[in-house]
């Protein structure tokens, strides 16, 4: 299973990804029920949280109902905890949605909530992000996740992502951190997926980002705030929800 799942991650299109695991994990997930941990997304529980990974797989990752992963569950119970999100009338603009987000986001916000990807079968309107087809100050709210890293220019997708957001807005920029690095590393000449792999983890990743990531935010002008999951959540509940040592950059735009 572990094999299977990686060769897929690897080999196969995000958009048939997304299209195969919709159906396949979830009937896998009738499997796994049980009480040890529980998804804040979809509020299931299980015996265990299924392995997930590019590079390495890491055990008790992905949630077998709604295919949240330790990052999604520590920004839900952010937003739920700490923000008015599950209670204000925003207009919120998902860049790259994820699938464990659509249904509650979609209840939530409804023609306020606009997904966008310039693949993903996810999302109803296709764009680049780094030239979006919104106005001005358009969003209240701006959530992406996991996309700076596999842009031309993330300068340019920070820049119109403050451009669309509006006075006051806020919003949650998630990328892969290596707090290892001093700074961030990216290679133009790097241009074959193998080549990538190598330098960046990935096949379809530019840059890896280190320690100034907030400063990269900060550099377009947003006010930024790094959270980690034991600002707010005890062991007990990052062990049972199935977090992981992730931090949330939250931005606003002043």
């Amino acid at each position: 299973m572990k094999r299977l799942a990686r060769f897929a991650l690897n080999h196969l299109s995000r958009p048939t990804v997304q299209r195969i695991a919709g159906v396949a994990i979830p009937f896998c997930g009738l499997f796994m029920r049980g009480s040890r941990v529980e998804c804040p997304v979809c509020g299931r529980k299980f015996r265990k949280f299924f392995s997930y990974g590019y590079v390495e797989m890491r055990g008790g990752a992905l949630c077998p109902h709604c295919m949240s992963l330790e990052r999604h569950r520590l920004l839900y119970l952010w937003l739920e905890r700490k923000t008015d999100f599950f209670s204000a009338p925003y207009r919120l603009l998902h860049i790259a949605p994820e699938h464990c987000y659509l249904r509650p986001f979609e209840r939530l916000f409804g023609e306020k909530y606009i997904t966008a990807d310039l693949e993903s079968p996810l999302a109803k309107v296709k764009l680049d992000v780094q030239q979006m087809p919104f106005g001005d100050c358009e969003f209240d709210v701006v959530i992406c996740n996991h996309i700076l890293e596999h842009v031309d220019s993330d300068r340019k997708a920070l820049e119109e992502i403050y451009r669309v957001m509006c006075h006051c807005g806020w919003g949650i920029l998630l990328s892969p951190v290596d707090y290892g690095l001093e700074s961030s590393y990216e290679d133009p000449t790097k241009t074959t997926p193998e080549e990538r792999r190598k330098a960046f983890g990935q096949p379809d990743h530019l840059r890896i980002f280190g320690r100034d990531y907030a400063d990269r935010l900060r550099a377009v002008g947003f006010e930024v705030e790094e959270i980690k999951a034991t600002d707010f959540l005890t062991a007990e509940e990052i062990s049972h929800y199935g977090i992981a040592t992730d931090r949330i950059h939250f931005v606003r735009k002043l």
